[in-house]
């Protein structure tokens, strides 16, 4: 490899099937993000019958989608129209568009072949990578030419079924387990009532917390993830972030964010950026007075005003939520129902599942049990 997990570490591949290098030289971290983001997509593409994307960064997704409609907001933030709805370029953009500031400089998963219009996407936005199960003709070409030609592009075998158990050596310590590999459509209840919809966002969610850092949390709306929390030690934090990048998402929809004006010579990202701290309401003393300066003190007044943004979120409604542990509190539901979440899908088991069963029936919340834990580290 063209390097381990730092710079200053070695590291090679020395046993397995790995994915076709056609370009560039993937370092551990690489391998390690396109593998697991690939795992996902195939996953969640398997469950639902329709191209997924995920967008991957430090081994968990920023983002990750089903192909369907590119929302306008989208559409204008990533300059693509209305990308044909099962196109597996609208999985992209919708799994980018959850938490664009994180997914800058992304390894790209993708559940079916790369196609032109994808490819020349994927060559004019900031990511490092991308894993395929195959690439259309000039597909390469377009791709190659990214980031001095060292763009990394992976072909995955579409028919390679991974070995039944996985190993993990730890400072000499070899551990062997059962590859965790239960069909998230299997648990989840038929008779649960859900929704075709609904459903199809909990499959999703399902195949999102399989492959995330654990603790984790995925909020989902409309085949897309608007919110992944990571890797916190605890529940109720995992479903505060998740809820806080939802909330995030759902205000960069907001006529304020979408419509402040244009600064002169700023490119995409940059704007990007500006709309996620001003829809956020997370900017530094510093940088509120850059925003000032490039957006005009109508646009600070509107990011100090509480009101709207609160009248604004108050009007999302209809996500999933999915969980890879149990809702051992029920603040977990007060947190969640603070972010427009319609079902939750947890494993259940808890000593307290039965509060937070209630506090979701108070809610309003639908509360399914899978009974099948997804952890992943």
């Amino acid at each position: 490899m063209r390097y381990g997990m730092n710079p200053h570490q070695s590291a090679s591949v020395v046993a397995g099937h790995g994915p076709r290098v056609i370009n560039g030289e993937p370092s551990m971290i690489n391998y390690l993000d396109a593998l697991n983001a690939l795992a996902l997509v195939r996953e969640a593409d398997r469950a639902t019958g329709r191209p997924a994307a995920a967008s991957f960064k430090h081994v968990s997704p920023a983002g990750a989608a089903l192909a369907g409609a590119v929302d306008a907001t989208a559409a204008r933030s990533w300059r693509v129209g209305q990308a044909e709805d099962e196109a597996v370029l609208s999985a992209y953009v919708r799994a980018r568009d959850a938490d664009p500031r994180s997914s800058f400089g992304d390894a790209v998963a993708l559940s079916r072949p790369v196609d032109l219009a994808t490819a020349e996407f994927l060559r004019a936005v900031i990511c490092d990578a991308v894993i395929a199960p195959g690439f259309e003709p000039g597909t390469v070409g377009v791709l190659a030419s990214k980031r001095g030609g060292r763009f990394l592009i992976l072909e995955a075998d579409p028919g390679r079924v991974p070995p039944a158990t996985e190993r993990r050596d730890v400072l000499g310590v070899t551990i062997e387990q059962d590859r965790d590999a239960v069909p998230v459509a299997t648990v989840l209840p038929g008779d649960a009532g859900l929704e075709e919809t609904t459903r199809t966002d909990a499959l999703l969610g399902l195949a999102i917390v399989r492959y995330t850092q654990s603790n984790s949390v995925a909020l989902v709306r409309d085949g897309a993830a608007i919110g992944i929390a990571a890797g916190q030690q605890n529940r109720v934090d995992c479903v505060r972030l998740a809820g806080a990048k939802a909330r995030t998402w759902w205000l960069r929809r907001h006529p304020f964010t979408e419509h402040l004006p244009d600064a002169e010579g700023m490119g995409r990202q940059d704007r990007l950026n500006w709309q996620v701290r001003f829809a956020g309401q997370e900017m530094t003393p510093a940088q509120l007075r850059d925003f000032e300066f490039l957006f005009g003190t109508e646009a600070r007044s509107r990011y100090e005003d509480a009101a709207w943004r609160g009248e604004w979120v108050a009007t999302l409604s209809g996500v999933t939520m999915t969980s890879d542990g149990y809702l051992p509190f029920r603040d977990n539901v007060e947190h969640a129902a603070a972010a427009g979440v319609s079902t939750i899908v947890e494993p259940g088991g808890s000593a307290r599942t039965g509060e937070v069963a209630d506090s979701a029936a108070a809610h309003g919340i639908a509360h399914v049990q899978t009974g099948l834990r997804l952890f992943h580290h």
